[in-house]
């Protein structure tokens, strides 16, 4: 069977991706060759292809999860044999339907979860994990503020959160998305559409605000975020669907000695072992059913430039998969 991947030669569009052979190649020392069966589709696929992040070289092969099971392994590659079935996220380079990896970047997955539901929770997953552990540590009682919480990381945060004990507010636009927040386990959902939601959270909490902010929407609602802390508060930017912060000045931290960061997954998954202890706790929580992760729409995935078409108008809830 003859490789096959979703290739932009050039930033731009959905219409820049075009299905193209690519052949794999066969695993070198310390790699593994795999049969890709399911890859997830996130916003940071759209940023890579329309060139506001730079490309690691002249072609781009998006998306940054997928799963899959493994065929060869090259020299020297232990812990793993034909058949397994794994898991990974990279910045790039998951959307096709075979790809070779170095070995220390992929876990191995336990029975309790798919290979569909694996690929949707790879990043999200894991981002959802260093989002509420290390960036800002939730405990029981915090006030926790998400945007987006309709979509793939808000759905896994607001399930996470609630079982944490963390006091819940999500932005949503929309009465479908609100629906799906409150099945999340959101305690308060706010449609940003009808209402202002930094005001809602302030009359919600009494005028206390909340402790911290997980904001992946970026240039509409940053302010608003900042609006909506208590001072000392936490403000977490992890995306910018919606652009950059184009206007944000650091001196706006002032008004609540508010502390503010910019996270990235791949720095929180460095190391192999801190790899393994966050999938290792996220795949727990699946497997037991205290997170369900919720697959909104999938595509096939020669047909990746409508599902990124899809993404970006916002016609999708939960998380969107694609099959090879």
């Amino acid at each position: 069977m003859t490789d096959h991947a979703i290739v932009a030669t050039r930033p731009g569009g959905p219409e820049v991706l075009e299905w193209a052979e690519r052949p794999a190649g066969r695993p070198g020392p310390g790699e593994v060759r795999l049969r890709q069966t399911a890859v997830g589709l996130n916003f940071i696929d759209c940023y890579f292809r329309s060139g506001l992040y730079p490309w690691p070289s002249d072609e781009l092969i998006p998306g940054g999860e997928a799963a899959g099971v493994v065929e060869e392994l090259g020299e020297g590659v232990t812990g793993f044999a034909p058949g397994d079935r794994v898991a990974y996220t990279m910045p790039n380079g998951a959307c096709r339907t075979a790809r070779v990896l170095p070995a220390h970047r992929l876990v191995r997955l336990p029975e309790g979860v798919t290979d569909e539901v694996a690929a949707s929770i790879m990043l999200k997953g894991l981002t959802a994990h260093y989002l509420i552990h290390s960036s800002f540590r939730v405990e029981a009682g915090h006030h926790v503020l998400v945007h987006a919480a309709a979509g793939g990381v808000g759905q896994l945060l607001g399930q996470w959160l609630k079982a944490k004990g963390a006091i819940t507010y999500g932005t949503v636009g929309g009465a479908a998305k609100a629906e799906m927040a409150r099945a999340s386990g959101f305690d308060h959902v706010i449609d940003y559409e009808a209402t202002d939601f930094a005001e809602a959270v302030r009359e919600l909490t009494g005028g206390r605000g909340c402790d911290v902010v997980y904001d992946s929407v970026g240039r509409t609602t940053w302010r608003g975020s900042l609006k909506s802390l208590r001072p000392r508060g936490s403000f977490v930017c992890f995306g910018q669907s919606s652009g950059p912060l184009d206007e944000f000045r650091f001196s706006d931290l002032a008004a609540g000695s508010f502390t503010a960061n910019r996270p990235s997954l791949f720095h929180y998954i460095a190391t192999r072992d801190e790899l393994e202890a966050r999938a290792a706790d996220l795949f727990a929580l699946v497997a037991e059913g205290r997170i369900a992760p919720r697959i909104g729409q999938t595509f096939a995935l020669k047909d990746t430039a409508e599902a990124h078409r899809a993404l970006e108008e916002r016609r999708t809830t939960g998380a969107t998969v694609l099959l090879p």
